[in-house]
């Protein structure tokens, strides 16, 4: 494996990945910076946490000319989650490797009257933003589209796949034509990948042989448990593992606040995440979860996307995934880089064909477990 050296990065890049504890390239960063660096249209995709964002934002960060105070790379970010993340890493990167790139969020739900000051006051080489409010600000002519010499799709399954698709498209249209595109997302379906290739010249295309990839470093377990009973069994779960940091997934929104109040009862230091909470409230909780202050997140897929959260030691679906693709998104919010992690899902007799169904389209093992004077055993 080549080194961040190696793959054109400059001295102050790689000192800057070093302080963030980075010394080797991963897969997806060995095999899509070098191509980013000659200006190619690139799309990458790559197993959940295997280093997708510093696969595009570190040799972006070496072409941005930071003599210019002009607008020069757009970031298109599903969520605001995201937004916030991928910001706080391009700052983090700025401050570490020493170049001066500054950069702005823009997402909806906030004033876009102050977003129109900032825009004119920092005018960021970098924008992050959500596919609607980037489009808003480009149509008001408050974004310098001309400018703009690197557009970055991630979470692209889910960008292009859905109702922001046209949103994305009218932004890469605003362009100019010689600008690069890069999309990355963890799974690129075929439709996907055929209307990403339809918005790029000649890209160059990372994409895995098997249909979907899993970090293989993660343990898959279940538990076979009654509808019913799936309270108190994850009560006794959380009791036996005592995760240093837990997602626990839940299909039903209306039961997020329910769950959480259930495990508080029993002083789980959990928090419910869902929609309806603020853009504030919402990224006081990520905060507060990032530090450990907050031990189990309890939440819809809302928190599956993207976000890179570290040292998450478990994921918990109390409700078990009926899509192949949201089991993939949710293990992945665990073994983010070089850590490793556990998935425990509570099954119901009629969810059983899906374990095997998701072992053979992973490529996996998924154990099963049982909960036995406190402890979390395996079946003989």
């Amino acid at each position: 494996m080549k080194s961040f050296s190696e793959l054109g990065l400059n001295d102050n890049i790689v000192k800057g990945l070093e302080l963030q504890g980075i010394t080797e390239p991963t897969e997806i960063q060995s095999l899509t910076i070098p191509e980013i660096l000659k200006n190619k249209d690139v799309i990458g995709e790559s197993f959940t946490g295997s280093g997708k964002t510093l696969a595009f934002l570190a040799p972006i960060f070496q072409k941005i000319n930071t003599e210019k105070r002009e607008m020069q790379v757009l970031i298109i970010q599903p969520t605001h989650e995201l937004v916030m993340q991928t910001e706080a890493q391009i700052k983090m990167l700025a401050v570490n490797s020493n170049v001066s790139v500054t950069s702005l969020t823009l997402i909806g739900d906030v004033n876009i009257f102050n977003q129109i000051k900032k825009l004119k006051e920092i005018k960021p080489h970098i924008i992050v933003g959500t596919p609607g409010r980037v489009l808003d600000l480009m149509n008001k002519k408050k974004i310098s589209a001309h400018t703009i010499k690197t557009i970055v799709i991630d979470e692209a399954d889910n960008l292009l796949d859905n109702t922001s698709s046209a949103f994305v498209k009218d932004i890469i249209k605003k362009t100019m034509k010689d600008r690069e595109i890069l999309i990355f997302s963890a799974t690129i379906n075929k439709n996907t990948l055929e209307t990403a290739k339809a918005l790029m010249k000649d890209p160059v295309i990372f994409k895995n042989e098997s249909n979907f990839s899993l970090n293989p470093v993660i343990e898959h377990m279940y538990i076979e448990t009654d509808p019913r009973e799936k309270s108190e069994v994850l009560r006794k779960l959380t009791s036996a593992i005592n995760p240093q940091k837990a997602v626990v997934f839940v299909n039903n929104v209306y039961n997020i606040d329910l769950v959480a109040e259930r495990l508080n009862y029993h002083n789980k230091n959990a928090f419910a995440m869902h929609n309806k909470l603020t853009k504030e409230q919402r990224q006081n909780a990520m905060e507060k979860f990032r530090k450990g202050q907050i031990k189990i997140l309890v939440s819809s897929d809302i928190s599956a996307r993207g976000l890179d959260i570290e040292n998450v030691t478990h994921i918990i679906n109390l409700d078990f995934p009926s899509n192949p693709l949201e089991y993939l998104h949710r293990a992945g919010r665990t073994a983010r880089g070089k850590n490793s992690g556990c998935t425990i899902s509570l099954v119901t007799a009629k969810e059983m064909h899906l374990i095997k169904k998701y072992e053979k389209e992973f490529k996996i093992k998924i154990v099963k477990k049982q909960l036995k004077q406190g402890q979390l055993l395996s079946i003989d």
